[in-house]
């Protein structure tokens, strides 16, 4: 019987390659886009993920207008929030926030999908939410990933 040793590889914030990773969400679920950028951030994706570690990559994501709900989410779904004040809750639905803030929508998708601590308030700041195909950060070669849910 040989005995055979596996150290579990624990990567360090310097040694973490960044890339830039554009997510077009055009027709496209909005849970299942924020799923997908949600791992992106993470770096659940990368061999070397490390749980306490930002080893993740910025994602960009573009055409947020244009992103979907299923079912009746649309025109039924309550986004709430509150301004701090006596009496000051607020509710909204898809449907107005899409109208006003089509940005808010995506980042409130993906900002619950990552951990609620230090390392997840630094993820969501390597977030970009987009209305149209247009972004500004064509310096960083960002890559396009294409996502294989079309509705």
């Amino acid at each position: 019987m040989s005995t055979l040793s596996y150290k579990t590889q624990s990567v360090k914030p310097a040694d973490v390659e960044k890339k830039w990773i554009v997510i077009d969400a055009e027709n496209q679920i909005v849970g299942r886009v924020a799923t997908r950028a949600a791992n992106i951030l993470r770096g659940k994706h990368k061999p070397c993920f490390t749980p306490h570690v930002d080893c993740g990559d910025y994602v960009i994501i573009i055409n947020a207008e244009k992103a979907i709900f299923t079912g009746k989410k649309y025109t039924d779904k309550v986004y709430v929030r509150h301004t701090g004040y006596p009496g000051g809750q607020r509710f909204a639905t898809p449907q107005h926030l899409f109208k006003n803030f089509p940005v808010r929508v995506m980042e409130h998708a993906v900002k619950g999908m990552l951990p609620k601590n230090k390392l997840g308030a630094r993820l969501y700041t390597h977030l970009h939410v987009v209305v149209g195909p247009e972004h500004k950060f064509e310096a960083q070669k960002p890559e396009v990933v294409e996502l294989n849910t079309l509705r």
